[in-house]
């Protein structure tokens, strides 16, 4: 083998990895002009993490909001099967503590109908999850204040089951009366104003 021949094999040699190595890279630019992105599939993070499954919409006309707390609930298997088919009423509803825990009362579950002989009971007292804390205050507040403790709603949030609890005041008949008269006057000045932008 002449000393020429042997240099030009051996340029051939080391340059082929680079011209691999760029056609390589010129097929995964093809490939990667060509395929299109994929289409968003429905996933966990697209839903809501809360689901709402019970209000008790006439709380805020009853009553005046101070405080408002989020709690657990204890609850049993055909309880939560109910309450995730959207079941679920608070209209009579209040919480209570008593011996250091807080109870909801009267909240209406209807009983799951697979539920056969392990069934609940539907108006059962069901056991609210708070602070240590929080619970020796709101039962302060109730018993010196005379203020009540009404739940506003049952949802779910990431799965687990909540209640919105409110410490509230009593409304009389004339504060319903200007309650009202101050929405209506708010409501009024929102369409004045809308109908002044679309001049």
């Amino acid at each position: 083998m002449q000393p020429g021949h042997f240099s030009e094999w051996q340029n051939l040699f080391l340059s082929a990895p680079l011209r691999r190595t760029a056609c390589v890279s010129r097929a995964a630019a093809d490939i990667i002009r060509t395929v299109k992105p994929a289409a968003k599939s429905s996933t966990k993070k697209d839903t809501p993490a809360v689901k709402i499954v019970a209000q008790n919409r006439s709380a805020s006309y009853n009553y005046e909001l101070l405080d408002k707390y989020e709690a657990g609930m204890v609850l049993v298997g055909t309880e939560v099967k109910t309450l995730r088919e959207g079941k679920g009423s608070l209209r009579d509803a209040y919480a209570e503590a008593r011996g250091g825990e807080l109870w909801l009362m009267n909240c209406h579950i209807p009983e799951y109908q697979p539920g056969g002989p392990w069934n609940h009971g539907p108006l059962r007292a069901r056991k609210l999850l708070l602070n240590r804390r929080e619970i020796d205050k709101l039962s302060i507040q109730v018993q010196q204040k005379g203020l009540t403790l009404i739940p506003l709603k049952i949802y779910f949030r990431d799965g687990m089951a909540k209640c919105e609890l409110a410490l509230a005041r009593g409304k009389k008949d004339w504060d319903r009366r200007a309650a009202e008269r101050e929405k209506e006057d708010k409501r009024e000045a929102k369409d004045a104003m809308h109908r002044y932008k679309r001049r």
